[in-house]
């Protein structure tokens, strides 16, 4: 017969019921609402906005709603942030705790591509599976916060944004704005006062007109110039099958379409843009204000690539213009401008090496090859110009990635072109090659064989000289370019001489040599480019943009914001044969005629006047820039958030933030923002500047989005594949022990499989639902288990049959409160014996520090081991009871919310965090290490108060030390009490 379960024990039914039971009351109580001191929401008479009481944000990158809900993965990091959250409302924090959805994007556009049926269909159904999921799991969020991308009132201030942005320019000789924490001047401000300046003539216009003599388009074109958002004739990914423009992140490193794994091409096309660069150095500096991961911070650092060097003018011989030879560039010859971060290495420069798509080729590529070109040298093509448009054709169908490629065989042609070394004299040829990129520094290289090995290669392969500017090592090999450091060599002329300089010294008398003869100057580049901002796709923010019957842009007037999206007789952009590079973009919102043509009083004094709006979409990046924003205050009708509102939140304060750099001020923003490290460049660096660009207009007090970041680690789970490499269900997966302690064997439906640690995802047949594990052991055992499994950035793998230790714990944990027959209370009032005070005290002062360390897998094992140490007792007192049931409460809030009550206390959640108390912090003994000549000779034992002087006569007395002593006088003793005594001999 099988054992009879006790009508009370603490089983995955029972903790469903009380888990039920405590969603349904925290939901109708609003039990995790937090205090706003201004705005539609305010509270200014609860007492959390006292001064004195602390205020948190605490977030999670929130997610796009797939329609299959999450998996036991995707919960990590959100039940790490609810951990967090419960633990700071015992501290007395105003804590806010919010989610919403990034519900904007390609999967819900494809799906209604392939069904006809609207895309908000299917994206709200798959929220309210994940909103479900959330309520599942307990998770402590404000609903009245909540909101998704694809609201109209969330995306008509997205448009705001946008407009903020396009109707402002970067002055950098402006002051910093007051307050802020940057250290050179610069920041944007209306395009107005741009305007004004170019009126009153304290800045004059382009080509030196007066502002007055300029037409509506050709002021147009002189705003467009300087606006921070502006359209571009600009190298885009061109995916004809897919009939969009794809971002860089949407490009595999083949060169295809990460959806639909189409080719992509290189294309200039018309696009709108934002000017992130301005804020290339603001984006770097401010990094080592922020509480980041270093890693995260290194990888936006190298996505923006700053880096210092000289700027370098080759001219092309032969390549001047005769036909305005008496023009204001008479006599002058084309020249390739080079940025460098080794000048001192000019003299060994042996060719120069253009991006294929460079501007400068058409004014450079002769009709003929120069006599006596190397046929190596030209592809077999007839001429310069028919081999260059065969080699640019080849370099359109590789991303940025693959030509860039450490290893491939380097290609390239030469475009009959010579420049001149400006130090020595000499003329080199020209090539183009896809090695180089017109998206970094000026798409074009000055070649360097001898320290660079790239260039080597290149050289090697197409017989170029090679001259070396830097003495190797003796011991490095002859065939490989040097890029270490060294006396400069072969780098002198009549008028400079580097020859014996080290690198940076010859770094600098280059740089001054330059200036001096005017072949260059030094400079800063980055390569960090201008962010597409255009989409061809239908489901995304419309452009709050119009154009005029002369092509200028203008901004929807505010009172008509949002612009919302039409109906459209079909989602899916025009596609087009997935090798056509030369086909041209049709977005979906161009076919809604009647929305696209319409009349709108532009405000110039024109009244209603025909108008076409503009038919991209914005990226699913904008909804996500500035989310953070609306949770401070998301039902403001007035503004994106109050000022007062967003000061209070996420303004500066006092403190710097961890690890900043002496003199630094803290730079604001939410206090804790937890996702993946995936995230760590596009989604934080597009934040970072749409939120200065706030700051500078002065519309956020809070220099930067997000002041601490963590990355959750990966939930993986076993893969297991068949002979032929295919998944199989991981839940039918047999296991088979072996008998002599050899390594189990897998098989399913009879046939053997192999194991493998994988991500956890339906194509892999391996995926665990949050759902399930409710089902089989209550949400509460799914929160300790996820949150037990190791520390929170570290990768772990995922074991279904390990869920069961977090709920032996749960089990007795309500064992050591509630009998499992009767379903009493069982705790006793008698007071805690000296052992179990001094571990409850001891735990409590531990687990505190976990839970605000974010260290939630040893706050549970410390619980753990104080709960095992309860068990054993005969009744559990009260005094213990409580304190532990407080202590689990983040973790488990369901079961802790229940102990409570039944313990008869009230409103746990705001229930003070127990305090240890100090005197029983104290240990009673230590272990005081001796040692003797430098070496550990003894460990005593003694008391944790003991004075110094008696530890130094307990260890003068040792029979160990006496023994090393040999009868040597003591010279000195040295007295750390209670853990050191060092003896000097």
């Amino acid at each position: 017969m099988s054992e009879r379960t006790p009508e009370h024990r603490y089983t995955a039914e029972l903790a469903g019921a009380i888990e039920r039971r405590w969603q349904d009351r925290w939901e109708a109580a609003d039990e995790f609402a937090s205090a706003n001191p201004a705005g539609p929401s305010a509270r200014p008479e609860d007492p959390r906005l006292q001064p004195g009481r602390e205020h948190r944000v605490v977030m999670d990158m929130f997610p796009y709603p797939s329609g299959a809900g999450m998996h036991v993965g995707h919960p990590l990091g959100y039940v790490a942030t609810d951990v967090h959250a419960r633990f700071l409302r015992t501290t007395g924090a105003n804590v806010l705790y919010a989610m919403g959805f990034d519900a904007f994007g390609l999967p819900a556009e494809h799906y209604a591509v392939q069904t006809g049926q609207h895309p908000r269909v299917t994206t709200e159904a798959a929220m309210a599976t994940y909103r479900r999921q959330w309520r599942m799991i307990g998770l402590s969020h404000e609903p009245d916060r909540s909101f998704a991308t694809i609201d109209p009132d969330y995306y008509r201030w997205t448009q705001w944004i946008f407009q903020q942005v396009h109707d402002s320019w970067y002055d950098p000789e402006a002051p910093a704005r007051e307050g802020s924490g940057q250290g050179s001047p610069g920041r944007a401000r209306p395009i107005g006062e741009l305007v004004e300046e170019f009126e009153t003539g304290a800045r004059p216009t382009p080509d030196g007109r007066p502002w007055a003599d300029l037409d509506r388009v050709q002021r147009a074109e002189v705003l467009q110039a300087y606006r921070l958002a502006y359209v571009s004739s600009a190298p885009v990914n061109w995916c004809p099958g897919l009939g969009t423009v794809l971002a860089n992140e949407e490009v595999t490193a083949d060169g295809k379409s990460e959806r639909g794994d189409f080719p992509v091409f290189k294309r200039n096309l018309s696009q709108w843009m934002m000017r992130i660069t301005r804020y290339a150095d603001r984006l770097v500096d401010d990094l080592d204000r922020l509480d980041w991961p270093e890693k995260v911070r290194l990888m936006q650092r190298n996505w923006i690539g700053r880096s210092t060097g000289a700027q370098v003018r080759f001219p092309v011989a032969g390549a001047g213009s005769e036909e305005d030879a008496d023009g204001p560039g008479a006599g002058q010859a084309p020249a390739v401008e080079v940025f460098t971060t080794r000048p001192d290495t000019l003299f060994g420069a042996t060719f120069m090496v253009l991006a294929p798509e460079h501007p400068l080729l058409e004014q450079i590529l002769p009709e003929q090859w120069p006599q006596g070109t190397d046929p190596a040298w030209t592809a077999g093509a007839a001429d310069p110009r028919t081999a260059v448009s065969a080699y640019q054709r080849q370099a359109a169908g590789r991303s940025d990635i693959e030509r860039q490629a450490e290893g491939r065989t380097k290609s390239g042609v030469f475009t009959g072109a010579f420049a001149t070394n400006p130090a020595t004299g000499t003329p080199i040829p020209v090539f183009i090659a896809d090695y180089v990129l017109m998206g970094y520094g000026t798409g074009a290289i000055m070649a360097v064989p001898g320290q660079d090995q790239r260039d080597w290669d290149f050289a090697t392969a197409y017989g170029l000289p090679i001259v070396r500017t830097v003495q190797p090592t003796p011991e490095h090999p002859e065939d490989e370019a040097f890029t270490g450091q060294g006396p400069a060599i072969n780098s002198a002329n009549d008028r400079i001489s580097l020859d014996g300089l080290g690198v940076e010294e010859a770094k600098e008398a280059m740089i001054a040599w330059l200036e001096r003869v005017g072949a260059g100057e030094p400079t800063v580049t980055y390569r960090l480019r201008d962010w597409l901002f255009s989409r061809q796709r239908y489901w995304g923010e419309p452009f709050p943009i119009v154009w005029n019957e002369d092509g200028v842009a203008h901004p929807v007037p505010e009172d008509q914001l949002p612009v919302t999206l039409p109906e459209v007789p079909d989602y899916a952009p025009r596609t087009f044969d997935p090798q056509d590079a030369d086909s041209e973009p049709e977005a979906p919102l161009a076919r809604a005629r009647e929305w696209v043509e319409t009349t709108m009083d532009l405000g110039d004094g024109r009244g209603p006047v025909p108008v076409r709006r503009e038919t991209n979409t914005m990226p699913n990046w904008a909804g996500s820039c500035w989310y953070y924003l609306r949770y401070l205050d998301p039902r403001n009708d007035a503004a994106p958030v109050d000022p007062a509102v967003e000061e209070y939140w996420i303004g500066p304060r006092e403190q710097t933030v961890a690890g900043a750099p002496e003199g630094a001020t803290d730079p604001g923003g939410v206090d804790l923002y937890v996702g993946g490290v995936e995230h760590a460049v596009l989604h934080l660096l597009y934040a970072r500047f749409w939120h200065k660009v706030l700051f500078d207009l002065g519309h956020v007090s809070s220099e930067e989005p997000f002041r601490r970041l963590i990355n959750q680690g990966m939930i993986e789970a076993y893969v297991y594949r068949d002979a032929r490499g295919f998944a199989v269900p991981a839940a039918e997966v047999e296991e088979h022990t072996s008998s002599d302690g050899g390594p189990s064997t897998f098989s399913w439906e009879g046939q053997p499989v192999t194991q493998e640690y994988g991500k956890m995802g339906k194509s892999l047949k391996n995926v665990v639902t949050p759902d399930e594990m409710v089902e089989q052991y209550g949400a509460d055992t799914f929160r300790v288990y996820e949150m037990s499994m190791g520390p929170l950035e570290q990768y772990r793998p995922w074991e279904t049959r390990a869920v069961v230790g977090s709920q032996r714990f749960l089990q007795r944990l309500w064992r050591n409160v509630v009998d499992e027959e009767t379903g009493e209370v069982t705790v006793t009032d008698e007071p805690m014996g000296p052992d179990v005070a001094k571990a409850v005290h001891r735990t409590i002062d531990q687990v505190a520090a976990d839970y605000a360390g974010l260290r939630f897998n040893t706050a549970i094992a410390r619980m753990i081991e104080l709960n095992n140490l309860l068990t054993k007792l005969d009744r559990v007192p009260r005094a213990a009871a409580e304190p532990l049931v407080q202590l689990v409460a983040p973790v488990a809030p369901h079961l802790a919310a229940e102990l409570w009550e039944r313990l008869g206390r009230q409103d746990l959640t705001y229930t003070s965090f127990p305090e240890a108390d100090p005197a029983l912090l104290v240990e009673d003994t230590v272990t005081a290490v001796v040692q003797v000549r430098g070496k550990v000779r003894d460990r005593l034992e003694v008391p944790a108060d003991i004075t110094e002087s008696d530890l130094e006569a307990l260890a003068l007395a040792s029979e160990k030390v006496r023994q090393f002593l040999d009868g040597a006088p003591v010279r000195k003793v040295v007295v750390r009490a209670p853990g050191l005594v060092n003896i000097v001999v």
